[in-house]
């Protein structure tokens, strides 16, 4: 190994076995975001320290600066000459950076299970990625007492999901004045949602309040988190010993998204359920938004919404034709409605000739 790479792989370990002490300790002080932080910064290590064995480059010329962790996992998931990350991986992996992004400039709250699953994952994942660069194994070096332990080690996605929206469903009832703690959860499921469609954004305050509101309101998960549906854990072993590894359901592609996409991370789930995207229409989203469907659908002319494919479509079934938004639309309007006026967008955009233009 060489020894730049050498320091870095070193580096990455001591920051997996932090990320692993801290998870293991039995207060939650600084918990959730310092396994986030040292699991993430272990990633970076890594990954820097597998491309320079590979005889590939961390500097661009003339840079003082190394490159940063999304171009890592480009190098890693489409350099052909140094490729030694599948797909499910580099999902993995924007999942635990986008998690720790949350984590380490705003709020964000992980249920034990979700923070179990992001610190087995990774885990896992860390080994695996040694073992095929460096054919070495970890665990011997790991103490026998550096296990991520956890009493009930999830392995059920589908489960989790469904266990933490029904948790803020909870906190969203009325009278009970924690919809700050239910923005927090939220933001964690939001995040792994945006991360596994290949979206850098950190959720707005807007965005979760449509969240919450669908929940509120009796949305199933994979209605809120479609994303998040279209992959599950595979499991293997039992106990503080079990391996868990992200996989894509079968049919559902996963694809490279563009270098240069702005708010887009490397890799992105591709979305082929179109009404488990697009699941409301117009009276709904005018419900949501607190306007009648006219003055709705004149906001939505205003921002021009229905030019945006991630707000709006045309979904055929068979004969039929149903112009569906999505919960990004909603999030828009809802931001929109607080900082416009109403009456000029009404006038502009209200009339059946602002429609027919």
């Amino acid at each position: 190994m060489k020894k730049e790479a050498k320091h870095l792989f070193e580096k990455g370990m001591n920051s997996l076995l932090l990320s692993i002490d801290h998870f293991n300790r039995p207060w939650d002080c600084g918990r959730i975001e310092a396994v986030l932080i040292f699991l993430n910064h272990s990633f970076e290590m890594l990954l820097k320290a597998a491309i320079l064995h590979k005889g590939g480059r961390i500097r661009e010329r003339r840079a003082k600066q190394t490159i940063g962790f999304d171009q890592c996992v480009r190098k890693a998931l489409s350099d052909g000459g140094l490729k030694f990350i599948s797909d499910e991986q580099a999902v993995a992996l924007q999942t635990i950076n986008s998690l720790r992004d949350a984590a380490e400039h705003h709020l964000v709250a992980l249920s034990e299970q979700h923070l179990a699953v992001q610190m087995l994952t990774g885990l896992t994942l860390f080994r695996d990625v040694t073992l095929r660069v460096f054919g070495k194994n970890i665990t011997a070096d790991l103490p026998q007492r550096a296990i991520a332990v956890s009493t009930t080690p999830p392995t059920d996605l589908a489960a989790l999901f469904a266990h933490e929206v029904d948790e803020v469903k909870k906190l969203l009832r009325p009278g009970t004045r924690k919809a700050l703690e239910a923005q927090a959860k939220l933001r964690g499921l939001s995040i792994v949602e945006g991360a596994i469609k290949g979206e850098r954004v950190q959720p707005s305050e807007g965005e979760l309040s449509a969240l919450g509101n669908q929940i509120a309101k009796g949305s199933t998960w994979e209605q809120v988190f479609p994303g998040v549906a279209s992959i599950t854990l595979t499991a293997t072993g039992t106990g503080p010993s079990i391996d868990l590894r992200i996989t894509k359901k079968e049919g559902i592609p996963i694809t490279l998204v563009p270098e240069g996409t702005p708010g887009a991370a490397v890799v992105a789930v591709k979305r082929v359920d179109d009404l488990g995207f697009y699941t409301m229409g117009l009276n709904q989203v005018a419900e949501k938004i607190g306007l009648t469907a006219p003055k709705a659908l004149a906001l939505i002319r205003h921002q021009k919404l229905q030019s945006n494919p991630e707000c709006f479509k045309e979904v055929r079934v068979r004969s039929q034709v149903f112009k569906n938004y999505s919960a990004k639309a909603v999030s828009q309007l809802i931001e929109a409605k607080a900082t416009v006026d109403m009456n000029a967008v009404w006038k502009q955009y209200g009339s059946s000739r602002a429609g027919a233009r």
